[in-house]
């Protein structure tokens, strides 16, 4: 578990809470309780780490809400719903609004750490993601505008020959910006080249946008 990952219980049921931030304590977890959808929304940042553990229904903005809210901060925390029998239909709506999964009042101690552990993992395995993003943007970044150019033309498989005479420069000139390419990315082969420009190209064309 990276040591940042809390589990973030949000409940507004003081026993439960309680007891809940106790039992995931005691086998290891770090966790933060907040008492209401309003306090996390307050405590809130895109740094946090982890998954949350939201229930439905609480006093002022309920777990529904909350969930919307996250979304539109662009929040990739997983989130785990705890449900009453009646709310089912509701966690059902918020898994196709992207939360990760919902257990059911009464729920068995098991079945939830079982869902937590796979939100943890989910969440360790986003931020991975995320961050070899930012590594390959800061190396296009680096790239001059010509570097640019070659780039993106090496990514559609043109031979140097073919990138030459579509730019107007020298094959040698082509072989050079190629090789600081490679160089600022830290791409090991043209594919591996292709691959990392392929897993940020959305970003890219939504900043040209």
């Amino acid at each position: 578990m990276d040591i940042a990952a809390c589990v973030h219980v949000v409940e507004d049921d003081d026993a439960v809470r309680d007891s809940l931030q106790m039992m995931l304590e005691s086998i290891g977890y770090r966790v933060q309780a907040f008492a209401s959808a309003d306090s996390f929304l307050d405590a809130y940042s895109q740094d946090m780490a982890g998954c949350i553990v939201l229930d439905i229904r609480m006093p002022g903005m309920n777990g529904m809400e909350l969930h919307r809210k996250l979304n539109e901060i662009n929040s990739i925390l997983p989130i785990i719903f705890v449900t009453g029998h009646g709310d089912v239909p509701m966690a059902v709506e918020a898994m196709q609004q992207g939360a990760l999964d919902f257990v059911q009042k009464p729920y068995r101690e098991q079945e939830l750490l079982d869902k937590i552990s796979q939100a943890m993992t989910l969440d360790q395995e986003n931020r991975d993601s995320l961050q070899q993003k930012q590594v390959i943007f800061a190396g296009i970044n680096e790239l001059t505008a010509r570097e640019g150019d070659v780039m993106r033309q090496m990514v559609e498989g043109k031979a140097n020959k073919v990138i030459a005479i579509e730019l107007n420069i020298s094959q040698r000139t082509v072989e050079i910006h190629r090789a600081r390419v490679m160089e600022k990315l830290n791409a090991n082969s043209l594919a591996h080249l292709v691959r990392m420009y392929l897993s940020v190209e959305a970003e890219i064309n939504s900043q040209h946008a």
